[in-house]
């Protein structure tokens, strides 16, 4: 019996020959054997088959489907695929499926193969796939890889790495072999091996190779025609290669202690370091090869770095630190660039004080101190320089003990290497500058910059245009975050950014001098400075939105593409939005779920900022490898923006300056002129709306007109800079709209099926925009945009449904009762639950589904109910699952850490849905629910994610509103919970996202007391303890200290008599909080239960009775009528009337003391 673990017993027997034998079909059940295909080619039918019939799981890695598809149709010969492929039939295709063909897909699918993606960038499909194998068969015993060594040098030791890393770390009791048609590979476990070689079957031959994967061992071996004894082996020592098998069996016997050290690599990282900064290959490599090689070397090493600092030896960092220096003046650019990436993450790692050295050798390397290094050397201690000031800012900025900041010494060195002879390292020490000037600014870098700009401004006059490039940057950011210092030199920067953006063909030196208009006309302090110099500032950015020429001969190739299929690599990434805190402060919780937290929707068209970061030289963004160029950061969209910045601020003059520009390249013959105009008209349309308002019923028809436009782009850009002005025509009287707002509706419906998918995203984004600037004024046409809808629905890619859902979300949020209409609702419902049924539980497709579905079941309301229980059991189950494969994580640190964006959809909506209902079918939902809703939910107001807390809190109030008879038994364990959540404490760990936990924990209190009462009383001290530090607090917004006011207000209904004796401590907070409060039911429940309080206690009120009397007077008279019972109109006459006895004769005197309006309110509003 093979013994596979590492640490097993001293001998243990192999076959390799096993898996390539005929299956008899007595394979026991202990051994259990799973194969996994990769994307290699496979060039024998008969040597996969023999592996394939031995295992009880197949799966293929991503595009190892491709490669056994093509296998079994090319061996059947026959024309029907699909007995062709039942041949070989896989259990399942996993990974992050960037490699499988769409066709491949469909087919097996069709014939019932599962397809599971895995989207998870940090780990490969052979990481993926054994993973699954792994969860999917438990016992599993041995897994074959077919299709594994082979090909690239680098690929094959990044997988003799995973396989190290699988077997002997994460997966001991598990063997891998490594086929291919060529070798049988394993990994030998510590001791004697027995290795059956039946050389008489030929199923082998004698060639065998003994490799160390990682340190030295001691090796010793019989049955070898060169046999070895007690023979050190290590890579870049001696080696057993090219070895002959010369008997039936053969023994090999490891340093059992060697390769214990093996694993926590004592000699590893010396050894990555030296392939990783020696250039000569050894003998047998090719240069190409080789340099694969020592990529794979940097990367790996620097992943131990990151992990494993602390445990790697003394020696070995030393070595490290000692040699890695070496390879900053490699030849290749890219090994310069990843020897920096090492050294960036031992200074992260060790700090900057434990490597001491090594800015000073940088520094000098970088200025040539010495006279001796060279070109590359300087460029690649530059290189290394920028990154650890990228990745340390905050470290360099601190203190050392007896040495100062680090970026003190830093910042005058990179001064005086901007004076350098070499342009390129001109570039990267400003550029090392900026560094400290993004926000948050660097102390030192604001205490320094009266020196630095001086100089910044001298190399305006650079010859480099990567200098000035960086010096346009440094404008940019100063503008952004120290706006004062550039004001006395604004009318130079002004001249000398305009003149940059001339220079349309450097596009990046374009590009970063359209930042500085872009920064500082959205700077308050900075862009009335802009106003002398409109008429020039304007025409250069209005032509620098015209596409290039490059981008036009691409553009102009686009073909209508509405029917293809999109691949992942299209699919942007897909996060839970930010939800906004339940706020009862600002009129009640039950509203429709909250899209964003005041962040703008994605712009499909037209523009939207986003920052990009430095890279160096050799170094690839693998985000751009495949990125569709429309979605960059560019000149045109950055000048478009910068554009609207300034027509914002200065509106008629910067109209005035654009009409003869828009006059001449509206109508004109090129495209790309005509686009610019439209996008130029868009940009300054909210902005110059005055001025431009009396032409727009000439220009809505124009661009109605363009909306035809031959050209996909045109019609792209048009939608949106319609939608910019939905606002003016969906607001116009009912014959002018019908004019305007109704064709401009219909066009850009009409456009949201166009035959261009990118013109069909920006349409759907345009009416998304259209919503919500036309308001409540959509629902009369709610039924025609609904059925345009459903047509899409019937019809987008993957890519484009994101934006569909964000269209049907915001007319539910903006029309919702009209969507209720028993006839819209058969026609969105089926098909949302189409798209539902169609994605899968791990699908990032799920967040903005699950988004779109709360805002429709808010806006259904009881419509909803039908069709409640699938989405409501999905979501229990989709948090099960979460939940569980946390709990796995914890235990098993090697698996991927669970998306906890499926939590917090999953949450909002069940939170929707039970606002929805009507009590009977909402609590029915969440008694039958498996497992128990509030099992999960104490779980997740538990979980280490904020997002997740927050959403579950939210959860918590809307189940005490609408099921509390449900809810009522768990309140114990909960309660229990939520006290431990209502800590200040947790503000400062992560201020934006715990203060949003922590409003919705305080609200969710108050409900629970509205509906438990006197049942709160166990709890009453400690969270008034909690809620008054909280109420008191200085340090976190108002609404927080008002929803905990609140939720102290609504204890005092059932709980009076246990908060009077505390009323003098908590009183006047309680009234400053309350003052802000606007007059909601909320607000009445509060003071109702204050007034209980009081009445309880009246003489702790000493001190602010007036600041009472004074809210009571302002209550309008229609809210304390409206509220009834409910309101605290009684109890404040109650309380009125009890001081007046308590006072007496002086009564009307101590009234005297509100201002006259106030007292002759509250002589009119209450009977006392």
């Amino acid at each position: 019996m093979n013994n596979h673990g590492a640490n097993g017993r001293e001998d243990s027997v192999l076959r390799p020959v096993q898996y390539l034998e005929k299956y008899t079909g007595e394979v026991k059940a202990k051994d259990k054997v799973a194969l996994i295909i990769l994307n290699s080619p496979i060039l024998e039918y008969e040597y996969l088959h023999r592996l394939y019939d031995h295992a009880s799981l197949t799966i293929c890695a991503d595009g190892g489907a491709n490669r056994l598809h093509d296998l079994l149709l090319d061996q059947s010969g026959q024309s029907e695929w699909e007995s062709a492929l039942q041949a070989l039939l896989p259990d399942l295709i996993h990974g992050d499926l960037d490699s499988l063909q769409d066709t491949v897909r469909k087919r097996y699918e069709h014939i019932g193969v599962k397809v599971s993606g895995d989207p998870d960038q940090y780990s490969t499909d052979f990481g993926k796939c054994i993973k699954k194998a792994i969860e999917l068969l438990p016992d599993v015993r041995d897994i074959l890889i077919s299709g594994s060594l082979g090909g690239r040098v680098d690929q094959g030791i990044g997988l003799l790495h995973e396989l190290y890393r699988e077997q002997v770390i994460r997966h001991p009791n598990v063997r891998f072999w490594l086929f291919s048609e060529a070798s049988v590979s394993t990994l030998l476990s510590p001791g004697t091996t027995i290795v059956d070689t039946p050389l008489s079957s030929g199923l082998i031959t004698r060639n065998i190779g003994i490799l160390p994967i990682y340190g030295r061992t001691i090796l010793s071996t019989k049955g070898l025609e060169w046999d070895v004894e007690s023979w050190e082996s290590e890579m870049g020592g001696q080696v057993s290669t090219s070895n002959h098998i010369v008997a039936e069996k053969i023994s090999i016997t490891t340093s059992k202690e060697m390769l214990r050290q093996a694993k926590t690599s004592p000699d590893i990282n010396n050894y990555l370091t030296y392939i990783t900064v020696t250039p000569s290959p050894p003998d047998g490599f090719s240069q190409n090869a080789y340099h694969g090689a020592r990529s794979a070397a940097a990367i790996l090493l620097k992943n131990n770095v990151k992990t494993s600092y602390r445990t790697i030896p003394d020696p070995s960092k030393a070595y490290v630190k000692s040699s890695i220096l070496v390879g900053l003046q490699d030849s290749n650019a890219q090994i310069r660039n990843f020897v920096g990436n090492v050294i960036t993450e031992v200074v992260r790692q060790g700090g900057v004080m434990g490597w001491p050295q090594l800015l000073p050798d940088l520094l000098s390397m970088a200025a040539n101190e010495n006279g001796q290094s060279a070109a590359e050397a300087q460029d690649g201690a530059m290189g290394a320089l920028f990154k650890i000031c990228e990745d340390n800012k905050r470290l360099l900025d601190q203190d050392v003990p007896n040495q100062g900041r680090p970026l003190a010494y830093l910042l005058p060195k990179f001064l005086d290497l901007t004076a350098s002879p070499n342009p390129k390292l001109r570039s990267r020490a400003l550029s090392a500058i900026n560094v400290f000037f993004n926000e948050p600014i660097a102390v030192t870098a604001r205490d320094n910059v009266n020196s630095i700009l001086p100089r910044v401004v001298q190399l305006t006059a650079d010859e480099s245009e990567d200098v000035r490039r960086f010096v346009c940057r440094t404008f940019a950011l100063l503008a952004d975050g120290m706006p004062s210092v550039l004001l006395p030199h604004m009318e130079g920067i002004i001249n000398y950014t305009i003149t940059q953006q001339k220079d349309i063909q450097n596009e990046e030196l374009a590009l970063d001098a359209a930042e500085f208009f872009f920064e500082a006309s959205s700077t308050p302090a900075l862009r009335d400075a802009f106003g002398p110099y409109l008429d020039r500032i304007v025409p250069v950015l209005l032509d620098s939105m015209i596409y290039s020429e490059d981008d036009q001969l691409r553009l102009e190739g686009e073909a209508e593409d509405a029917d293809v299929e999109d691949e992942e690599k299209d699919i942007k990434p897909q996060f839970a939005t930010s939800k906004t805190s339940r706020a009862t402060v600002d009129g009640g919780s039950k509203a429709a779920p909250q899209a964003t937290n005041g962040q703008a929707k994605p712009a499909a068209n037209g523009y939207a900022y986003e920052d990009d970061d430095e890279l160096s030289e050799g170094e690839i963004d693998e985000d751009d490898l495949e990125q569709d160029p429309e979605d960059e950061w560019n000149l045109r969209k950055c000048s478009a923006a910068a554009l609207d910045s300034i027509a914002s601020h200065f509106g008629g003059p910067v109209f005035n300056v654009t009409l003869p520009w828009l006059m001449e390249n509206l109508g004109h013959k090129d495209w790309q002129n005509r686009e610019a105009a439209v996008l130029a008209l868009g940009a300054i349309g909210p902005g110059c709306m005055q001025d431009i308002e009396p032409h727009l019923p000439k220009l809505v028809p124009y661009m109605l007109s363009l909306l035809s436009d031959q050209q996909p782009v045109v019609r792209q850009i048009t939608s949106w800079a319609l939608s910019r002005f939905a606002g003016w025509a969906s607001h116009l009287n009912p014959i002018d709209k019908q004019q305007y707002f109704e064709p401009m509706m219909e066009g850009i419906l009409r456009c949201m099926l166009d035959n261009n998918k990118k013109v069909q995203e920006s349409a759907a984004s345009a009416f998304a925009t259209l919503e919500e600037q036309a308001n409540t004024e959509l629902m009369p046409y709610s039924a025609a945009i609904v059925q345009q809808f459903v047509r899409c629905f019937g019809r987008y890619k993957d890519r484009n449904m994101y934006i569909l859902y964000d269209c049907v979300q915001t007319l539910a949020e903006y029309a919702g009762p009209e969507l209720a209409k028993p006839e819209l609702v058969d026609m969105l419902m089926p098909a949302l639950i189409t798209r539902w049924e169609k994605v899968q539980d791990q699908s990032r497709e799920m967040f903005p589904l699950l988004e779109c579905l709360a805002f429709v079941a808010t806006a259904l309301g009881n419509r909803f109910t039908p069709f409640a229980r699938p989405f409501f059991m999905r979501c229990i189950r989709i948090i099960q699952d979460n939940l569980e494969a946390g709990a796995n994580v914890a235990s098993q640190p090697y698996l991927d850490i669970p998306d906890k964006d499926f939590l917090v959809t999953s949450l909002d909506l069940l939170s929707s849905i039970i606002q929805a209902l009507e009590e009977p079918y909402s609590s029915e939902l969440a008694k039958t629910a498996q497992p128990n809703l509030f099992e999960m939910l104490a779980y997740c107001m538990k979980d280490g994610n904020n997002d997740v807390k927050q959403s579950a809190y939210a959860l918590l109030g809307d189940c005490s509103i609408y099921i509390f008879p449900q809810l009522q038994p768990y309140l114990p364990t909960l309660l229990e919970i939520l006290l431990h959540q209502l800590e200040l404490s947790h503000v400062a760990e992560d201020p934006d996202t715990a203060c949003r936990v922590l409003n919705n924990a305080c609200w969710s209190v108050g409900e629970m007391a509205m509906r438990h009462k006197d049942g709160m009383a166990p709890y009453v001290d400690r969270l008034l303890s909690k809620l008054a530090l909280i109420m008191f607090a200085e340090n976190v917004p108002d609404s927080i200290n008002e929803n905990a006011a609140i939720a102290i207000g609504r204890l005092g209904i059932g709980c009076h008599a246990q908060l009077a004796p505390h009323l003098g401590t908590f009183a006047m907070p309680f009234l400053r909080a309350m003052q802000k409060v606007s007059w909601t039911d909320e607000k009445g429940h509060a003071y109702k239960g204050f007034a209980s309080v009081v009445l309880d206690n009246p003489q702790a009120m000493e001190q602010c009775l007036l600041d009472f009397f004074a809210e009571m007077a302002n209550a309008p008279g229609l809210f304390l009528t409206g509220m009834q019972a409910e309101g605290p109109l009684q109890n404040f006459e109650k309380v009125l009337s009890q001081y007046k006895g308590l006072i007496g004769d002086g009564w009307d005197n101590y009234l005297h003391n509100l201002a006259p309006p106030q007292e002759q309110a509250l002589r009119q509003l209450y009977t006392f």
